[in-house]
């Protein structure tokens, strides 16, 4: 499948708003992946299917990942919408054609991050927070980090804002959100 038929394909089964992020994010996890010299067909893709799971209702997200036998626990059992992306990287295959590991990885990877995250994964959990419809005090300066910092900088930034925002809610902290975190200050503090 093309990318523009993946393009009109998804904006048949997305809401109007959502079609629109999902464009921003290409956008901008093109820019970030000629930045930090990544596949940017791969960044672009991911970029725009990452959301492609949110067709369903909240209430149905945890009936999709069981028929798709994926695992979960206690988290996303509490915080259904956690699951769209663990959803969406089937779906890529099962709706899209797309049958590429990494492009799925990072898009079941773009909401909560995890462990051994690759530069494709971090592109696309970061374009996902600055893409430009997104309004919350904090993008501008997760922008401004998008053009001068390194790309664990970016994700640590990026990682430690998503666990502000959530803690402020008073949600769960998914412990792969932690252990992505983790693995960046780890890896800087053996740097130095």
């Amino acid at each position: 499948m093309t990318y523009e038929a993946m393009q009109e394909k998804l904006k048949t089964r997305l809401k109007a708003t959502r079609f629109a992020h999902s464009m921003g994010v290409a956008d901008a996890a093109v820019f970030l992946a000629k930045r930090f010299n990544v596949d940017t067909n791969k960044a672009r893709i991911a970029g725009l299917l990452h959301d492609c799971a949110r067709q369903y209702p909240n209430d149905r997200l945890i009936f999709e990942a069981r028929k798709r036998n994926i695992t979960f626990g206690a988290v996303e059992e509490s915080m259904p919408l956690l699951l769209h992306g663990y959803i969406g990287a089937q779906l890529i295959k099962e709706e899209y054609d797309v049958d590429d590991e990494a492009i799925a990885q990072a898009i079941y990877r773009h909401t909560v991050g995890g462990a051994n995250m690759t530069d494709l994964d971090k592109i696309i959990y970061f374009a996902d927070m600055i893409e430009p419809g997104r309004n919350y005090p904090a993008v501008e300066h997760l922008r401004n980090l998008a053009k001068i910092a390194s790309l664990n900088e970016m994700v640590l930034a990026g990682l430690s804002q998503s666990i502000e925002f959530v803690l402020q809610k008073g949600h769960l902290i998914h412990p792969d959100t932690v252990i992505a975190r983790n693995e960046i200050l780890l890896l800087n503090h053996e740097n130095k």
